[in-house]
């Protein structure tokens, strides 16, 4: 794919903007395998897509830097081209909110880009979103203004810079309405506690995972299944996105 931009938009948190035909075939929750270009990064790096336009052919991946990889994608420049295996996995299911319903979101951290094009998606089918986001501090806040645009955005940090301080069940603690479906993504205790507060309700939770492949075939990223613990199910190619109750988290 070729490189439309990238820019800084949080600390060590970048936008970055591709272009391929392939965007038309993505869906909210899935997922990129990017290869670095340095030749003794072996393995790609899996990117969460944060935003699809199919109209233009192009996506938005918002990625922290964190290691070697990342840090080799941040030096990439519009025209640059970077080899990707995309789209990967089993994203979010919008039609599980009907037109009309009340879809409660909730990131942690990087965790949070998926929930933008969920977003988009379900307010363009009718349904009415509230987004909470959770981040350490002010200086890791990104894209609340742009879920701002979709519906409520609330914002919790944990030293209280930004938003209401604590975690994200400070904010969902507090809601005035129950949501008829929740989708997370974000740190696995957030998933966690996510599942038990809305154990009622159609909860999906989007697993973070190191992956090798992201096609299925090196089994790094299992997830032991809740109905037979014999069994596993892979966050790659079966996952990301799983129905809360269906993996042990």
């Amino acid at each position: 794919m070729e490189v439309v931009g990238q820019k800084l938009i949080a600390d060590r948190v970048f936008e970055l903007v591709l272009q391929g035909d392939i965007v038309t075939e993505m869906h909210p929750g899935q997922f990129m395998q990017l290869k670095p270009r340095r030749s003794d990064l072996l393995l790609r790096r899996p990117i969460s897509i944060c935003g699809i336009d199919k109209a233009q052919n192009q996506c938005t991946l918002l990625y922290r830097v964190d290691g070697d990889g990342t840090a080799d994608f941040a030096e990439l420049g519009a025209g640059d081209t970077i080899d990707v295996i995309a789209p990967l996995g089993n994203g979010f299911a919008p039609q599980e909110t009907k037109p009309g319903e009340h879809a409660l979101l909730i990131g942690g951290g990087i965790g949070v880009p998926p929930l933008y094009q969920l977003g988009k998606d379900l307010v363009a089918q009718g349904s009415t979103v509230t987004f909470v986001l959770g981040f350490s501090s002010a200086k890791d806040v990104f894209y609340e203004k742009e879920m701002g645009k979709l519906g409520d955005c609330f914002v919790a940090t944990v030293d209280g810079t930004q938003g209401v301080q604590g975690f994200v069940t400070t904010i969902t603690d507090a809601l005035d309405f129950l949501p008829d479906t929740v989708y997370s993504c974000g740190p696995t205790a957030m998933l966690r506690v996510v599942a038990e507060r809305f154990a009622n309700q159609r909860t999906f939770l989007s697993l973070e995972e190191r992956m090798a492949c992201g096609v299925g075939a090196c089994y790094a990223c299992i997830y032991q299944r809740t109905d037979d613990p014999t069994k596993s199910f892979k966050a790659c190619d079966e996952g990301p996105v799983f129905r809360a109750g269906e993996v042990v988290i």
